[in-house]
């Protein structure tokens, strides 16, 4: 099945600069020694119908558990390391997904997967992937001692200017989102960012003050915690 309309702005966009998406994404710059692979999937639903973005065109964000031992608290795309048997970046992002939120994959069109993103903090490579949600169902937290919750977020919500802001920590800045009592940031925000600025879907905001990202967390729902050296866990 082809991919409705309004998604071609990013179906056919070139892939930007992975450099600035290194930088939006709260990663260090230099090469990664045998890097581990990974995948997430950028779940977009809406009228299939429509020409151009639909008013209920969405996206599937995760929140981690606060009481995880990496990444605890923080708002990110369903998915995870690839397992020996997955079959390329769009099986691992599929079955991760499915693990944590109980999504069906055959009600999924994969459209597309960018480059690889290496992020020197956590020694992974990951692969977002692109794909349209063409039967949406029911989603969960398959288990909360991961994933606590599953949000469905319009993009309405993400390109409203009074919910983008830039957050900075240790010499790092980076775009962000405020979605409800949450905040997204680091490689989530870079690729939203990036995904809605090549689609043309983004509208300008106030990308000038840096918000200190541990007040900025402190004051929302993520429930992140900095470990010693005031590095965040």
């Amino acid at each position: 099945m082809s991919a409705p309309r309004w998604l071609a702005p990013l179906i056919d966009a070139p892939g930007g600069d992975p450099a600035q998406l290194r930088r939006d994404s709260s990663t260090l710059p230099g090469r990664i020694a045998n890097p581990r692979e990974s995948a997430v999937l950028v779940l977009l639903g809406g009228d299939p119908d429509a020409a151009t973005r639909p008013a209920d065109a969405s996206v599937v964000l995760t929140h981690r558990s606060p009481r995880l031992r990496r990444h605890a608290g923080q708002m990110a795309f369903p998915g995870g390391k690839a397992d020996p048997g997955d079959e390329g970046p769009v099986h691992t992002a599929l079955r991760e997904a499915a693990e944590e939120t109980g999504l069906d994959p055959s009600g999924v069109d994969p459209l597309r997967v960018l480059d690889r993103i290496g992020i020197r903090r956590t020694g992974f490579a990951v692969r977002p992937v692109l794909a349209y949600w063409r039967v949406p169902g029911p989603l969960r937290a398959v288990d909360p001692a991961e994933t606590d919750e599953v949000l469905t977020v319009a993009v309405d919500e993400l390109v409203e200017p009074a919910n983008r802001l830039r957050v900075g920590f240790a010499g790092w800045s980076g775009p962000a989102f405020r979605v409800g009592d949450y905040v997204v940031w680091g490689f989530t925000a870079g690729v939203l960012a990036h995904l809605l600025d090549h689609a043309g879907w983004a509208r300008p905001w106030d990308d000038g003050p840096v918000h200190d990202l541990r007040r900025t967390l402190a004051a929302s729902a993520n429930r992140e915690s900095f470990g010693l050296g005031g590095r965040l866990r």
